[in-house]
């Protein structure tokens, strides 16, 4: 799936948050205590299954928060209703719903919560000191999928050219997934080369997904 997981947090306090909770978390454990980090939260970018299927081997190993936008939780559950084995659930002890424009504190760092609908109705993305993590709203030349249940192209379209395209051009992007021949990239570089923020009308860009209006 080449997904990426991120360890984001204080570099002074050793506090860290672990975004998108998947696959590997004894790897994940193994590397923070080696570098003497303490994971004190987790943040899900959104629901799908390749992005939080770890949320029960991490809470095994801390008991901790797990942030999730107020829109995906509704959604998640849903799609649980329905046996729907490619989404995640998400435990209602550890749960804390967030929403766009909220802040957390990770030490003394601060982390905003971007609501980026469009992938899913609770997709989210995190702006933290000019870094950008962009689930899979984002990626490096390229955005996320609209296809998916829940996925919306319109939403979509909003949040890559009405948010995302509007954060400084020096923000570092950190995708979900490492999908092209770099892992990174920053928001200059992706104004002028990602296709998907080129499209200068919704038609344009609803012709480049091959969605239907």
């Amino acid at each position: 799936m080449a997904n990426f997981v991120y360890l984001v947090g204080d570099a002074r306090t050793r506090e860290v948050f672990l975004i998108d909770p998947a696959w590997q978390i004894d790897t994940i454990f193994r590397k923070a205590d080696e570098e003497g980090l303490k994971i004190t939260g987790a943040l899900v970018s959104h629901g799908h299954y390749d992005h939080c299927n770890g949320i029960e081997d991490l809470l095994k190993r801390a008991d901790i928060p797990i942030y999730v936008n107020a829109e995906e939780g509704d959604f998640t559950r849903s799609l649980d209703a329905t046996g729907d084995s490619l989404f995640g659930s998400f435990p209602a002890s550890n749960t804390r719903k967030v929403r766009s424009g909220d802040r957390l504190k990770i030490g003394a760092v601060e982390l905003s919560i971007l609501h980026t609908p469009g992938h899913t109705p609770g997709s989210q993305c995190f702006l933290v000191n000019g870094n950008l993590i962009s689930g899979d709203t984002l990626f490096v030349r390229g955005c996320g999928r609209s296809d998916l249940p829940g996925g919306d192209p319109e939403k979509l379209y909003e949040s890559l050219t009405q948010k995302l395209a509007k954060l400084p051009d020096d923000t570092l992007v950190h995708p979900g997934h490492f999908y092209g021949d770099l892992a990174s990239s920053s928001m200059r570089d992706e104004k002028v080369k990602n296709p998907y923020l080129l499209c200068s009308t919704l038609n344009a860009f609803l012709g480049l997904v091959g969605a239907s209006r």
